[in-house]
């Protein structure tokens, strides 16, 4: 891990791309400002965490639990999927 110090205003560059800055520290608190591109997720630790366990929960979905949930989405309730002509 590199551990640095910084001051207000002053900031940290991660690549080309990410620039993190200390925007104020008052009161044992640290306020940041990222700048980075669209592309590149920014999330809290904790919010980090929950993304991470809902992806291992969906990629723990049995394909029975998928089967249920195409045929309760399907029109008829058979488990097809309808596809409209573009032919017209």
């Amino acid at each position: 891990m590199l551990v640095l110090t910084r001051k207000p205003n002053q900031a940290v560059r991660i690549g080309a791309d990410v620039e993190v800055r200390v925007l104020e520290v008052c009161d044992g608190h640290v306020r940041l400002g990222i700048v980075a591109p669209r592309w590149v997720p920014v999330h809290r630790e904790e919010v980090y965490r929950e993304i991470q366990e809902a992806n291992r929960q969906a990629a723990g979905t049995s394909p029975a639990d998928l089967s249920a949930a195409v045929r309760a989405l399907s029109p008829n309730g058979s488990g097809r999927v309808v596809r409209e002509d573009p032919q017209g």
